[in-house]
């Protein structure tokens, strides 16, 4: 087996480049949400089936695939994980390859990591066929990274643990397209680097009444929006300043009359934390905050906190691991160390949770270029220059890792 200090000269060939270019433009025109990529899924299976590689489809709840590679060596396999699905968002792109789905869109470059996944699949076969693949690898394709929890489901069905792929996964490797950093630079560090993401939902119940006389009547709206108000101060004076955390008011929704105060309201929004400890007190503050304000209006809150995707951290082996290959891969100019995490949330968090694992960052941002559409924008779109940059690290992953 190649030591990783040794300097790689393996590329991709323009045809095969050019292929993967191809499926990754047929994968953004027909876009698919969470749990409903059924097309999606059979343009996997069908490029792993010419590639000759073993895979199981309707994992899920019937979009997931598992594909793996047998090893010579008997050590657990290296997992290498893709999310599949797209965003229900209208594109604004204007690209021939544009989304031919109504209110549909790849907005997160998830056409892209499949692409590139598929592609270090079909070089892991070639190395299997050659003899020249120590050990085996378990290629993950899941779906409903977008709020549905896919990645938590593929874990449940045994994906990483010898229940469908006749062995089980020792480290997990994902990557995810970044727009902050420029095309062919690789970033990760250990810890978190991903938050956690929860969501709350608030209903504050009043007593209706005719606008002309609201001493008759005790009004939602004034208490949601002193709730708005009161819930910024959790952050502000409740969590350490040298924590980080968000809570956000996306949503407040009332009446629907000139004339009429309503019956009630409603809030919503999003938490994002990076420690257990905040989350705990971002949820404790939260209902704290609006059952009191509430109460102060001579209203009632009812409140529901959601935990969602834990926090994204990265195994301090599995990510000097990476550091060391991605080094020898594609050079330490190319390698940058991310100093902070984001407070974006992600499910490869769940494969974490069961093996040491590490996820990095894939520059997209175009050389020359000061900025880019950023993910969840209807305007962004996954960097076809930096497939191979992606293909390349997955394959000497599974080799070396």
């Amino acid at each position: 087996m190649a030591h990783s200090e040794t300097k790689s000269d393996w590329h991709l060939d323009d045809g095969q480049l050019q292929r993967l270019v191809e499926i990754r433009h047929d994968l953004h025109a027909h876009p698919e949400i969470g749990y409903e990529e059924h097309r999606t899924s059979k343009a996997i299976q069908a490029e792993l089936t010419d590639a000759g590689i073993a895979h199981v489809g309707g994992l899920a709840g019937g979009t997931g695939v598992l594909a793996w590679i047998p090893g010579k060596s008997a050590e657990p396999a290296i997992g290498l994980r893709a999310d599949i699905d797209a965003l229900p968002i209208e594109e604004a792109t204007g690209l021939p390859w544009a989304s031919t789905y109504p209110g549909r869109m790849h907005a997160c470059g998830h056409d892209g990591h499949t692409t590139v996944l598929l592609g270090a699949a079909r070089a892991l076969a070639e190395e299997a066929a050659a003899g020249t693949l120590e050990r085996s690898v378990v290629m993950v394709f899941q779906p409903a990274e977008e709020g549905g929890g896919g990645g938590e489901r593929m874990v449940q069905d045994g994906c990483l643990d010898g229940r469908v792929a006749p062995f089980s996964v020792g480290k997990m490797f994902g990557l995810h397209g970044w727009p902050g950093l420029d095309a062919g630079i690789v970033g990760t560090k250990d810890g978190p680097l991903l938050a956690a993401s929860d969501r709350f939902e608030i209903i504050i119940e009043g007593e209706g009444c005719h606008a002309a006389w609201p001493h008759s009547g005790r009004d939602p709206i004034v208490a949601a929006a002193a709730t708005v108000a009161g819930l910024q101060t959790i952050v502000s004076r409740n969590v350490d300043p040298l924590d980080a955390a968000v809570v956000s008011v996306t949503v407040l929704e009332s009446g629907s009359a000139f004339n009429v105060i309503p019956m009630s309201a409603r809030l919503g929004g999003t938490a994002r934390s990076l420690r257990a400890e905040i989350q705990d007190l971002i949820e404790a503050r939260i209902t704290a905050v609006a059952e009191s304000i509430a109460s102060a209006h001579d209203c009632k809150a009812t409140v529901r906190y959601t935990r969602g995707y834990p926090v994204t951290e990265n195994h301090p082996d599995a990510t000097n691991r990476f550091r060391e290959i991605a080094r020898a891969e594609i050079g330490a100019d190319r390698l940058v160390e991310i100093d902070r995490p984001a407070m974006g949330g992600e499910d490869f968090a769940y494969y974490g949770q069961v093996v040491p694992a590490c996820f990095f960052l894939l520059g997209q941002r175009p050389t020359g270029e000061a900025t880019m559409p950023e993910l969840h924008s209807p305007r962004y779109d996954f960097n076809d220059s930096t497939i191979e940059t992606g293909v390349r690290l997955f394959r000497r992953l599974a080799m070396e890792a």
